[in-house]
């Protein structure tokens, strides 16, 4: 689920006026500093790459708020943003009030907005799953459910998540991969948009949402992503051939950092871990971040709790991520969903030991994921 941010070469544009209007008056709605900030991202047009056609022979519980056979007719003649994101992933989370607010502003204006969902775990593609993340985020531009990654493959897509800018006439303009530039990349879409239709009246960009995403912003190094399967992660604890069959985990004295441990009897699968029994079993993690998250798919039973303590207490409730609830003193989540569960939100960016604990199977760990805070 890389989220690396690409560096692009500055290349200057030249707008069309479509034949509804000069050059000049195209430039004329394009202020300078806009202009500038457009011309870092890189103009990919001269590649000649086209927009490869969207599948519209899948089952049509993978199409969310449009119909298979209007897809393609909607796409003619607009400008057209593919979203290749993935639901539990936070760095595609963290892109979407931007590519919700793109959509809201340019949809009347020439831009389609399609997303592209490319599940990185199994149980992502089961449809109930994605439309209730679809409507938990308020998604209501056209979904793709592309579970078996045709058209992520068709683009030669590496990362999660990753736009690409196709201009009127379905040629690649522009492509950014992870997060951040999103005024830079706003300012682009504003300049293709223009070149399809000189007349437009443009809005002014779309106002940063964090302080990590000012420019300029200078943030701290959080704990990388760590998967808990064996498929793309090694554990802090010392076990070797237990792949797949229950095993008794036992936590060192003294913990590395960034390492996720397991503590009592677990068994270790491809994409996640889960509880071998009924007895309590902890995940164990020594992190650096402001914000720690897991994602969790409920295995069997619903509504189960998750015990969570961070530095050994209570989560306080200056540090407690969306999903943390409180009773009798003890801090905790409560499972019913696939999805990502924001288990804290620290005051400040630190270092702390997390410790989630269940009693149950069901309990599918697949994936911490950790967010920055900018220096002061």
């Amino acid at each position: 689920m890389l989220k690396s941010i690409a560096l692009f070469l500055v290349v200057n544009l030249i707008l069309s006026s479509c034949g509804k209007a000069t050059t000049v008056d195209s430039v004329s709605k394009f202020p300078p500093e806009r202009a500038e900030l457009a011309k870092q991202i890189e103009d990919v047009g001269s590649q000649h790459i086209h927009m490869p056609p969207l599948p519209i022979n899948y089952s049509p519980d993978r199409y969310l708020n449009v119909l298979p056979q209007s897809l393609r007719d909607s796409l003619k003649g607009k400008v057209v943003l593919l979203d290749i994101w993935d639901y539990t992933c936070i760095n595609c989370i963290q892109t979407l009030p931007y590519i919700k607010a793109w959509n809201d502003r340019y949809k009347d204006k020439g831009l389609v907005v399609v997303g592209v969902h490319s599940p990185e775990f199994e149980f992502e593609k089961e449809p109930k799953n994605l439309d209730s993340a679809v409507r938990q985020f308020g998604l209501n531009y056209p979904i793709v459910a592309d579970n078996d990654y045709e058209i992520w493959n068709s683009l030669a897509n590496q990362y999660w998540p990753a736009k690409y800018l196709f201009d009127k006439n379905g040629i690649l303009r522009a492509e950014h991969f992870g997060e951040g530039e999103y005024q830079e990349f706003e300012a682009f879409l504003q300049k293709i948009l223009l070149e399809r239709d000189s007349a437009i009246e443009l809005p002014e960009l779309f106002a940063p949402v964090r302080e990590t995403d000012k420019p300029g912003a200078v943030c701290y190094r959080p704990t990388p992503e760590t998967y808990a399967g064996y498929g793309r992660n090694h554990l802090g604890n010392e076990v070797k051939n237990a792949n797949d069959v229950a095993h008794e985990y036992k936590v060192p004295h003294e913990l590395k950092k960034d390492l996720l441990y397991l503590d009592g009897n677990w068994t270790v699968k491809h994409e996640y871990v889960h509880p071998a029994g009924n007895s309590d079993a902890s995940l164990v993690f020594d992190y650096q971040a402001k914000e720690a998250n897991l994602v969790i798919h409920p295995l069997d039973e619903t509504g189960f709790k998750v015990m969570v303590t961070q530095d050994g207490k209570a989560v306080p409730k200056a540090d407690r991520g969306a999903d943390i609830q409180e009773a009798d003193g003890k801090t905790f989540l409560v499972v019913r969903d696939a999805r990502m569960y924001r288990i804290t939100n620290n005051h400040d960016f630190g270092r702390h030991t997390l410790r989630l604990t269940a009693s149950t199977p069901s309990f599918g760990a697949y994936a911490f994921t950790f967010t920055t805070a900018c220096k002061h």
